[in-house]
This record gives C-alpha cells, sequence and structure tokens, in this order.
C-alpha cells in the first residue's frame, strides 16, 4: 500500500493509553459495554474507568452487572445510575438494590436488546417487535396490530460512549474479534459517539485478512492496548 494511503488512513483513529482514552468519558455519560457473562468485556478499559475517573451517574447499557467484571466494582461504588440490559437476577445485589430505589433497571428481551443496538447505530430511531407482547415488559409501552398480531413498540439505543473489545486492530483501527468473544461488540462500536476499542494486539496495515475484518476504522475513534494504563 501507499505510504500516503497509509498515513491518511490512520490519522482517523488514535491510539492512546488506557488512562487518556477514559478521561475522554464525561459526567453523567451514557455507556455501552460490550461482552455477554465475562466474555468480550472490556475488562480493561473498566478497570482504567474505576481507578483514572471519577465520574458519577453513569446510565450503563451492557447484557448485565457480572459480578466476575468490573461492572460489579463500579455498580458497589454507586457510580451507577441506571442499567438497560437483558437480565440482572444472577447479581442479587443489583436486584436488591433496584428494590431499594439506589438503580433504576430498565429489561429487554435479548433479541430486542441487540436490535435496539444495531438500530441505534443504523440511525433509526424506534421498531415494532412482537417479543414481550402481552407481558410485564411491554406495559406502559405503545402496541400495534400487524397481520393479526400484537407488537411492542421500542426504542432504538444510542449511547455517549461504547467501551467494548476486539482481539486485533490494524494501524487504522478495523478491528477483528475472537470467537464467541464478538458478541455484542460490534453493533456497539456503531451506536456511540465516541467508541473506544480494547485489544490485544495491534499490527500493520494489511496484516489483517479483509474478509475477517468485522468492524471497519469507520466505527473506530480510539484503540487502546491492553496493559497500556
Amino acid at each position: 500500500m501507499n505510504t500516503e494511503v497509509e498515513k491518511n488512513i490512520a490519522t482517523n483513529v488514535q491510539f492512546l493509553s488506557a488512562g487518556e482514552a477514559i478521561k475522554k468519558i464525561p459526567e453523567r455519560a451514557t455507556i455501552m459495554v460490550g461482552g455477554f457473562g465475562i466474555t468480550g468485556i472490556p475488562q480493561f478499559l473498566l478497570e482504567a474507568l474505576i481507578d483514572e475517573t471519577d465520574v458519577q451517574d453513569l446510565t450503563i447499557i451492557s447484557n448485565n452487572i457480572n459480578k466476575d467484571t468490573n461492572l460489579y466494582p463500579l455498580f458497589k461504588q454507586n457510580r451507577i445510575k441506571k442499567a438497560i440490559g437483558t437480565y440482572f437476577t444472577t447479581n442479587k445485589e443489583v436486584v436488591q438494590a433496584h428494590r431499594e430505589g439506589r438503580i433504576e433497571i430498565e429489561l429487554l428481551p435479548q433479541g430486542s436488546f441487540s436490535e435496539a443496538i444495531r438500530l441505534g447505530g443504523s440511525g433509526i430511531p424506534a421498531f415494532y417487535t412482537p417479543t414481550s407482547a402481552g407481558t410485564d415488559l411491554a406495559i406502559n409501552k405503545e402496541t400495534r396490530i400487524f397481520n393479526g398480531r400484537e407488537h411492542v413498540l421500542e426504542y432504538s439505543l444510542f449511547a455517549d460512549v461504547s467501551l467494548i473489545k476486539a482481539y486485533k486492530a490494524d494501524k487504522a483501527g478495523n478491528l477483528i474479534y475472537r470467537k464467541s468473544a464478538r458478541n455484542f461488540n460490534p453493533i456497539m462500536a456503531m451506536a456511540a459517539d465516541l467508541t473506544i476499542v480494547e485489544v490485544e494486539e495491534i499490527v500493520e496495515i494489511g496484516e489483517l485478512n479483509p474478509e475477517s475484518i468485522v468492524t471497519p476504522f469507520a466505527f473506530v475513534d480510539i484503540v487502546v492496548q491492553k496493559g497500556e494504563m
């Protein structure tokens, strides 16, 4: 590849330490956090968020708040005002905090959660789905009948910041993922004003197989190599 072209591509994305990157997150931010269970969680970025900032009143959009991830200490420090996800019952402390009014919880069926993020990143503000129709999750939501079946109006999700994890990035910011650690990370990369990526390795432009690139650099703002605090 032409050297000047490589230079121009590489300038689209910043390569920073975790501390530098995480300080760009403002107070009261809405933050998407990739991962499912403990797989694909940007643990290193979350560690920096905990240790290097004191931002409060956060809204976290993530599958859940697992005790084995660094979302848990963020919750324990009472820095999460609201959590949007698919289930929180595996963490009884979160359930208790919600009952006591210390954290707001918004539940979405997992497919609706994923679609809300995907459409948020695509610029589509809302969608109808039959999932959750007739259940408590549909209470106070608009519904319509399509083809004789009730559908629930769900609003798409978009965040101030996405914290995601990928396997490798090239020096342009293109990303590849490793097996099931991919999960919600690619769609979350699309659905935020600022996308910060934690990667295991950074390689030269041209080293990634183009057919393996899932997230192109256009959706990436900052890349942090794990270990560079």
